[in-house]
């Protein structure tokens, strides 16, 4: 799933290895999906993409965009993006399918839902797309402690610690998966009331986001997600799947996991309040 850590790493792959090549031909919705989204109408993206030069990509929050020439192309939380040097390898079962001109392909699946939105360059308005460019991102000087705290409002005081980080593009890109590891980290419950924690803990919270979201990027994204070339992220997750029953690494305790807001969450019941 595509979250802060990846988009970085995958947008850099992608800069490092796509720049410069020229699409040949382009196929969407060839399996269709109930919930692949789409911009615009999908069997319009071979005209509106062939022949376009791959400019650069970068990430935006969790979404990651690639700037083909005078067009943009969006991938959102949900995708999965393969990049194949020869096209043959590359699966028949897609949600969007990109050949150049060198042969090679780049091919995105949606999971359970994800958008793959390619529009003109300013032709697209979207409220979590703008926002995810707009507001300030985690791992810059932007988002110091001042801001982080601003996010707090009267209205937050009886969500839970997951709700505060996860929901409401308070913080575009931080999603469920890697704020298992950032509650782990400073010690709070992901069902905690954010009424209940304290400025210390505030503080300890902001910590935890800057360094483990600077450690999951630099580790190549989490070994629970892969990166375009199908390889697992080195950074090791303390909570996930991969994680569940073994022992906590603080303290040694099992590690738990229940069903919250829709999702998994991962936690020590031991180490976190």
């Amino acid at each position: 799933m595509l979250e802060i850590p990846e988009s970085i790493v995958l947008s850099k792959e992608i800069n490092e290895s796509l720049v410069g090549k020229v699409i040949r031909y382009v196929k969407a919705n060839q399996s269709p999906h109930s919930f692949a989204w789409y911009h615009g109408n999908p069997e319009n993206y071979d005209e509106l993409l062939s022949g376009k030069t791959i400019v650069k990509a970068r990430p935006c929050g969790g979404m990651l965009e690639i700037k083909a020439d005078d067009c943009k192309i969006v991938f959102t939380d949900g995708t999965s993006i393969r990049y194949y040097a020869d096209r043959n390898k590359a699966p028949k079962k897609n949600q969007l399918y990109i050949e150049f001109e060198d042969d090679s392909a780049l091919v995105v699946t949606v999971m359970m839902y994800g958008g793959i939105w390619a529009f003109a360059e300013g032709e697209f308005k979207n409220n979590y797309y703008q926002g995810a460019i707009d507001k300030p991102h985690p791992l810059s000087e932007e988002f110091d402690y001042t801001y982080f705290r601003s996010l707090y409002t009267d209205k937050c005081e009886n969500l839970s610690a997951k709700a505060f980080l996860a929901t409401e593009q308070r913080i575009p890109g931080l999603g469920n998966g890697v704020l298992q590891d950032i509650l782990f980290t400073s010690g709070i419950h992901p069902k905690r009331k954010m009424k209940n924690v304290e400025e210390e803990e505030f503080l300890n919270l902001f910590s935890a986001i800057k360094s483990v979201l600077r450690d999951m990027v630099e580790g190549g994204g989490r070994d629970t997600e892969k990166d375009i070339f199908g390889e697992e992220g080195k950074y090791l997750t303390y909570l996930s799947r991969k994680t569940y029953l073994t022992p906590c690494t603080k303290c040694g305790q099992e590690i738990r996991k229940a069903n919250y807001m829709g999702g998994t969450i991962y936690f020590c019941e031991n180490c976190q309040k």
